[in-house]
């Protein structure tokens, strides 16, 4: 592939980012992106033969950028374990809730059920995070089993608080007393 076709392959994914982040995943046609990266409609098959592989392209971006938002948030290595995951739950959180259009797009079933796209593995480094802090926290635990719940957890959360569910039900506008239940909940108490 040619350094011009490479960047137009990143222009391409570059203007989904940007499209899936102000509009939301409804907007992602291959039409609307090949017109606003200014490029024929045809334009995008010779890059991505399928819609879903631009999506995925898209949604890897997703991963990425959230995973680069848990490394800089965890950089402080001598915080304990359980500070550390609640860090990466707030970030996760925080993610899903100010880009909302990515989240929904990154965590699409047909594109994760995809063998071929290959994003589910661009999400297991973040779940593999998520696994080293709970074997921390709760060394006699199935570390696996238990980072699963909790993710669950926080993407229900991450759900119903976007749809204003868990505002009207718990008559809060903060998340972090719901945060603070779901640790305790998977991984005990915080110690005082």
């Amino acid at each position: 592939m040619s350094e011009q076709e490479s960047g137009l392959r990143a222009r391409l994914i570059e203007v989904g980012v940007e499209l899936v982040t102000r509009e939301g995943v409804q907007a992602l046609s291959l039409r609307e992106i090949a017109r606003r990266a200014e490029v024929s409609h045809g334009a995008p098959r010779r890059y991505f033969p399928t819609h879903l592989e631009l999506l995925s392209a898209i949604a890897r971006r997703g991963f990425a950028d959230l995973g680069a938002k848990a490394a800089e948030a965890l950089g402080d290595d001598t915080a304990s374990p359980r500070d550390r995951l609640t860090v990466l739950s707030g970030v996760y959180l925080d993610f899903a809730l100010s880009q909302r259009g990515m989240y929904e797009l990154m965590f699409r079933h047909d594109l994760l059920e995809s063998g071929a796209l290959g994003l589910r593995d661009t999400s297991l480094p973040l779940f593999g995070m998520l696994v080293d802090l709970v074997a921390r926290v709760r060394p006699e635990a199935d570390a696996r089993i238990v980072a699963g719940a909790l993710w669950a957890n926080l993407h229900g959360i991450a759900q119903l608080w976007g749809w204003g569910s868990l505002q009207l039900a718990t008559g809060t506008d903060d998340f972090v007393p719901l945060l603070r239940s779901v640790l305790d909940a998977h991984v005990g108490p915080e110690e005082r």
